[in-house]
């Protein structure tokens, strides 16, 4: 039984660091459509957000917060659309991935 526990925590552990380490999540919720790597497009890239979000309490929560209802003023007069659609498990990986860009 403890076998089986330990494989089944180190199977999820792996199906969740791969979740982050991949954009997948990111590019089938269309965030590429106004934002990139390492380049502003219509909005700041993913690495400008990760960088400006380092080391702070509460980031992913608050990214997660603005991928779903959206947010003006932030990055300038470009409004983030809201995305309710975003499901709340891709909510949490989308804002772990952006934050560890």
């Amino acid at each position: 039984m403890k076998k089986i526990i330990a494989t089944a925590l180190i199977a999820g552990a792996l199906v969740s660091s791969a979740a982050f380490a991949d954009p997948q999540v990111a590019k089938a919720n269309k965030c590429f459509a106004c934002h990139s790597l390492d380049k502003k497009i219509i909005g700041p890239s993913f690495r400008d957000m990760a960088n400006k979000y380092a080391g702070q309490a509460g980031a992913e929560a608050k990214i997660a917060d603005r991928i779903r209802r959206g947010s003006v003023g932030v990055w300038g007069t470009v409004p983030m659309q809201p995305m309710p659609e975003v499901s709340d498990a891709d909510l949490k990986i989308l804002a772990k991935w952006i934050l560890a860009q």
